[in-house]
């Protein structure tokens, strides 16, 4: 083995400890890229199979009734490629031994086969047999959540009649990827189930015979989906349509597209500040080696050897910590992806996960930390590399110093000799102590990162079920109803009051954006669906005008007196100039509001309304419920109690799982930068602690220079995390939000005490090694060290 060989050996050994700190450091920016990759491909992939497996359509069109015989003419149109028209309706269910409401979906199939487009992947049982009248296929999350089998049976309101139907099968579909009712936004498997049933059936259920209410349709390769869309909107207008649209707003689509855009955020920034974080360790650990070993480098290329193996002898140096760190960060990234995919496939109903960690993604990982790790370094081996021998031979200059500030001021004369080595220590040598403070500042800022969405998350819910939505029940209609269904709804056993609204379909556009969203019709002043402006402060709707959300009003790029083009999708579809008269603030979910007479005049009807919100007596739900399904035009019944559960369920297993994996990464760098930082600083000034004791200082003494020096710098480190991780925290705040969810932005102070005191305890272990170094420090070693 060449001497320089051997060299780099022993030099891995007697920095250890850095070499084992920074390499968690890589191996935690390897495992969030592993992990966010990984999970970010399987979804991806299972997605993709089952699409096209199952020939998921590209556009949808809602109808209110329309002749068969329209099917001829979409066929026609260019660049369609199959068309199938359903009928498809709400339904209520009634599940044996389960007393909460339960809505559903049911969904026409041909007689006794499969559909051409959205086909179902069976998981128990049969397709209904042609002729069957009574005869369903159940969606498996509504099954498994009421431990539903073939054979079972449900008893159903279907426009107005009981009916008691059969499972003759357990299937999912690609139309039904993510599972939610029509006015979720989080799946509740036990309260709504997607049916299939033969289409003689539910025509004559709904009254369809030689009609359909619902089309979907593919496209051929290269066709133009806007232009399809357009004219289907035009052939479908005049029977009621509202709106044909692509996958890109078909509501289990745009969630599941919603959720994927996250993972890709999060695949890009968090590793890029974990490595990012990995790269400056590393160069200030080259950078403090290659200044100590300045005589070892001039003895190397004393003899013989080139400029070009000095360099790769430190860059080896930096490879087998990346190396170290890469086998770390692949390992427990693929056990972290592998769990979380498993999560993933609770929400995400596919036929089977597609969890494989793909070559690619282990190589771009090494890359990525290999990238970070030669990029740190660079700078600091170009140094070694470009030093003459005879000039490295020599010692560094002496340092010049004079007597400065804290020398000649009052705090200077009553400090301990001790403290006021300290002070001019870090005085004096400004960068270093600078860097030190830098490092230790990104470890705080990584835990604040980690912590601070724990508390936006409980924040975000407060304001949207404690501040917005103050109602007990929702009821959601087959159709729109006359304004007096409010007074039939107040003599209901257990209602204390009620607040109706009107929902209508519409497409918002200003400028060159536009976003379907729903219109919803409000008292001026209402008391169970609140308003709120930015400061959360309840708002009035004024009798003109339109209201929408900061999110959507920045999406579209409009603010408060512009004029808003809005296209109503539903009865007589006309194009409208409305202008905007504010902005409201909401964490959850996209709507526009006006007030209800105003959507009643514009719609050309009376005082008609969609839906109503209900405060009630939770004790008497039973008798209340009893009663409701008594009532063939609500078809569906929701509690506002079980839908903050619902969403608190879904973030706590995704985005704070997410943000507990990360926290324990960054406590883990918090400990590794402060250690190194402490193990560095004892390297440096071995030499100068034994002097000292030799000189007479006491063994507290020399301690309390190399601790209190450590504790200061960590002192002043924290406010600069704190900064750093708010900007951190604004950063992933702004990349993580969607129609979804708008996470409030809110550092609170359980955040800043969370990153202070884990520096602080990262701050106190290291304290603790370094003190046991200090009790076993050989003093004349030392003095013979150069």
């Amino acid at each position: 083995m060449r001497a320089i060989n051997r060299k780099l050996i022993r030099d891995i050994l007697s920095f250890k400890g850095q070499v084992a700190a920074i390499s968690v450091v890589t191996g935690a920016g390897g495992m969030v890229l592993i992990l966010f990759a990984t999970t970010l491909d399987a979804i991806n992939e299972s997605r993709d199979r089952f699409y096209q497996s199952y020939n998921f359509a590209h556009v949808f069109a809602e109808i209110k009734r329309a002749p068969e015989s329209i099917s001829d003419r979409i066929k026609q149109i260019p660049g369609v490629n199959f068309v199938e028209t359903r009928v498809k309706g709400p339904v209520r269910l009634s599940v044996q031994d389960f007393e909460d409401p339960v809505q559903g979906l049911i969904v026409s199939i041909p007689d006794g086969r499969q559909p051409e487009l959205n086909r179902l992947h069976l998981r128990q049982g049969f397709m209904p047999d042609s002729g069957q009248t009574n005869h369903v296929v159940v969606s498996e999350p509504f099954a498994k959540a009421h431990d539903l089998r073939a054979g079972h049976t449900l008893e159903a309101i279907i426009k107005g009649r009981m009916e008691t139907l059969t499972i003759s099968g357990i299937a999912i579909s690609p139309e039904f990827v993510y599972q939610i009712g029509p006015a979720d936004i989080m799946p509740d498997y036990k309260r709504f189930a997607v049916l299939w049933m033969n289409r003689k059936a539910l025509d004559g259920a709904f009254g369809m015979d030689g009609a359909f209410n619902n089309l979907t349709l593919t496209l051929q390769s290269g066709a133009d989906e806007k232009m399809v869309i357009d004219v289907v909107d035009h052939i479908l207008g005049p029977y009621g349509s509202i709106g044909a649209f692509g996958r890109h707003d078909q509501t289990s689509n745009r969630f599941l597209e919603e959720e994927l855009s996250q993972l890709r955020i999060m695949t890009i920034v968090l590793p890029a500040i974990f490595l990012g974080v990995s790269a400056f360790l590393l160069n200030v650990l080259m950078a403090r080696i290659i200044r100590t070993q300045r005589q070892q480098i001039a003895l190397l290329k004393a003899f013989g050897y080139g400029n070009a193996e000095v360099g790769l002898h430190f860059m080896l140096f930096t490879a087998i910590i990346v190396c170290t760190g890469s086998v770390l960060g692949v390992g427990f990234g693929a056990w972290a992806a592998h769990g979380i995919s498993d999560l993933y496939a609770e929400y995400f109903q596919f036929p089977e996960m597609s969890f494989r960690l793909q070559p690619g993604t282990i190589i771009l990982a090494v890359l990525v930390a290999f990238g970070a790790g030669m990029l740190g370094t660079f700078r600091a081996v170009m140094h070694a590399v470009r030093q003459a021998p005879a000039e490295a031979m020599r010692p560094p200059p002496p340092e010049r110093f004079t007597r400065g500030w804290l020398e000649q001021s009052f705090f200077g004369r009553i400090l301990s000799q001790s403290s006021r080595i300290i002070l001019r220590n870090l005085s004096r040598y400004r960068f270093k102590t600078s860097m030190s403070i830098l490092g230790i500042g990104l470890s705080g800022a990584l835990l604040l990162l980690g912590s601070y969405q724990f508390g936006s998350v409980n924040h975000m819910l407060d304001i949207q079920y404690r501040l917005v939505q103050k109602m007990d029940l929702h009821l959601s209609f087959n159709e729109q109803v006359s304004l007096s269904a409010r007074t039939e709804l107040l003599v209901l056993p257990g209602v204390h009051y009620v607040e109706t609204y009107r929902s209508v379909p519409v497409r918002l556009s200003h400028e060159r954006k536009e976003y379907r969203t729903s219109l919803i019709g409000l008292d001026e002043n209402p008391n169970l669906r609140m308003i709120l402006d930015t400061h959360h402060q309840t708002v009035s709707l004024p009798p003109e005008g339109l209201l929408m959300t900061l999110y959507l009003a920045d999406y579209l790029g409009a603010s408060a007196g512009d004029v808003i083009q809005m296209e109503v999708m539903e009865g007589h579809r006309r194009t409208l100039k409305i202008p905007l008269a504010g902005m409201v603030d909401e964490p959850i979910g996209i709507s526009a509001y006006m007030n209800r007479d105003a959507l009643n005049a514009i719609m050309r009807e009376g005082p008609a309304i969609s839906g109503a919100w209900l405060l009630t007596d939770e004790t008497r739900h039973g008798h209340l419920f009893e009663k409701l399904w008594d009532k063939p035009h609500v078809a569906g019944i929701g509690l506002t109690s079980r839908d903050e559960s619902n969403i608190r369920d879904y973030i706590e297993d995704t985005v704070l799982i997410f943000m507990i994996i990360l926290l324990i990464l960054a406590g883990s760098i918090s400990f590794a930068v402060v250690y190194n930082n402490a193990r560095i600083a004892f390297a440096e000034r071995v030499r100068e602690l034994a002097t000292l004791r030799v000189l007479g200082f006491t063994r507290a003494e020399v301690s309390w220079i190399l601790i209190g020096e450590m504790g200061l710098i960590t002192f002043l480190s924290i406010p600069l995390g704190w900064i750093l991780g708010t900007g951190f925290a604004f950063l992933l705040n702004k990349a993580i939000s969607t129609d979804l969810f708008r996470l409030p932005f809110i550092v609170g102070p359980d955040s800043f005490a969370f990153s202070a005191g884990g520096v602080l305890l990262a701050s106190a272990l290291s304290t603790i090694f370094i003190a046991r170094k200090l009790r076993r420090l050989d003093m004349v070693l030392a003095l013979k060290t150069e």
